[in-house]
């Protein structure tokens, strides 16, 4: 009896085993380290909208429009990277403008309260959005 338990419990530890390696490995996480000249990520645009939504309180109607705005401003600038040489003054100059028009456009859809408000609470917005992409 008891070879007949040992050989059940050794053809069932076999079995198992066998079992974990037929199983696909698993993919090991690879961090990537974002350069200066990186492209930003589609995602950070509606991750930086989510938090200022939440942040300040927008209406639905303003998410969506910071939304737009962001996502123009991201797939801008990454054009620009693809168009000029990294660390060049004029990729630095048309990112300046490409920020210096998406700023305006803030303003006009949160207004001159929400704007202030959100130009007091930056930092704290993009520790939030950094946190977020961990």
């Amino acid at each position: 009896m008891k070879t007949l338990y040992f050989a059940l419990a050794l053809a069932t530890l076999l079995l198992t085993d066998c079992a974990r390696r037929d199983r696909p490995a698993k993919t090991p996480v690879v961090e990537t380290v974002r350069t200066e000249d990186s492209p930003t990520p589609p995602t950070a645009a509606r991750d930086l909208a989510d938090v200022m939504t939440s942040t300040l309180s927008l209406r639905p109607d303003q998410t969506l429009q910071v939304r737009q705005i962001l996502n123009q401003l991201t797939a801008d600038a990454n054009a620009a990277q693809q168009k000029y040489p990294a660390g060049s003054p004029q990729l630095k100059a048309e990112k300046n403008r490409l920020v210096a028009a998406s700023e305006n456009s803030l303003k006009q859809v949160l207004g001159p309260v929400k704007y202030k408000e959100s130009l007091a609470k930056r930092k704290q917005m993009y520790a939030e959005m950094q946190q977020r992409a961990k």
